[in-house]
């Protein structure tokens, strides 16, 4: 049964792009450094962080910041401060994976809200209960699960639970640098150009030749995305049943009018269901500003909730 009415959370990647999220109707925003996250849409600076928090504070909205990379020793010494830092401005919790930001967490901002996220390993309720007694107050469940599973893990979770429902997901990442060491091996070495998110390369299958798979390359290694784009508004009323508490928009490498658009559509699907649960239905012409926008080498799939998964 629905605690209450589920947050809407959107990742952004600018300033301008967060206060378009939040007018779209954005509960809370993802943003943060890249320096300590995975996969930002967008690096936000301290004073970046500073002002998107102001921004969002004033409408009663929350920020969190991303700091769910996985963090080498020579970024050990920088952490303590940066993580005083976001909490001094007023973040509103920080999202992990390495117990590393944990341990720091606790030493410099005691006060601040952690959620734990360990990608495609947070399976299960049991591990995410010992995070929760290890001071996390919400787990963000692992794409890979399916709908039975999370359903039937909600009334024994401890904490709060997030789930994406929206946008690519990450398939494949790797701390080296395999485009570039692709583009050498090619004899076309990349001297100052960008094999960033902005630069549009894509990976294509011999097996699968209509299929594109975004890749890029960041201070964190190489990242390959999904063909597709997850998209679970059709049965979101399943998930705001079972308790699911936060429903994240992932608006990486989108541009911000497709990304308002998923954020107007999924708060009018939140709105209508906390209106009036019993008599909820799905309308199939809320879907329309979005297929409107969408790639149309991207489908829209519902990923992994009605598969069975095996690990």
């Amino acid at each position: 049964m629905m605690k209450s009415k589920p947050e809407l959370l959107a990742t952004a990647a600018s300033l301008a792009e967060a206060a378009a999220l939040l007018d779209a109707g954005a509960d809370a925003l993802l943003i943060g450094d890249d320096r300590f996250g995975m996969r930002l849409a967008g690096h936000f600076s301290l004073e970046d962080t500073a002002e998107a928090v102001a921004m969002a504070h004033a409408r009663g909205r929350k920020v969190y910041a991303g700091l769910g990379g996985l963090m080498p020793n020579r970024l050990l010494d920088e952490l303590p401060a940066y993580i005083k830092a976001i909490a001094d401005i007023g973040v509103d919790a920080a999202e992990f994976g390495d117990p590393a930001v944990l341990a720091a967490a606790r030493r410099e901002a005691p006060g601040l809200k952690l959620h734990w996220n360990a990608e495609m390993t947070s399976t299960n309720f049991a591990t995410a209960n010992y995070w929760g007694r290890k001071g996390a107050s919400r787990v963000v469940l692992a794409r890979e699960l399916n709908m039975d599973e999370i359903t039937e893990m909600m009334p024994k979770l401890e904490v709060e639970a997030q789930v994406q429902v929206h946008g690519m997901t990450n398939i494949y990442h790797s701390k080296r640098k395999l485009v570039e060491s692709y583009m050498a091996h090619q004899g076309r070495p990349v001297t100052g150009g960008s094999l960033g998110k902005e630069r549009g390369l894509f990976l294509v299958e011999a097996e699968r030749p209509d299929e594109k798979f975004p890749v890029y390359e960041d201070v964190n290694g190489t990242h390959i995305m999904s063909s597709d784009d997850l998209c679970i508004l059709e049965d979101l009323h399943i998930l705001m049943e079972a308790g699911v508490d936060s429903f994240k928009i992932e608006g990486l490498l989108k541009p911000t009018a497709y990304n308002v658009a998923a954020v107007k559509t999924y708060r009018r699907a939140i709105d209508a269901y906390a209106a009036d649960p019993a008599g909820y239905a799905f309308q199939e012409e809320w879907l329309e500003p979005i297929r409107m926008l969408q790639d149309p080498e991207r489908e829209l799939s519902f990923g992994f909730f009605y598969k069975e998964q095996v690990y």
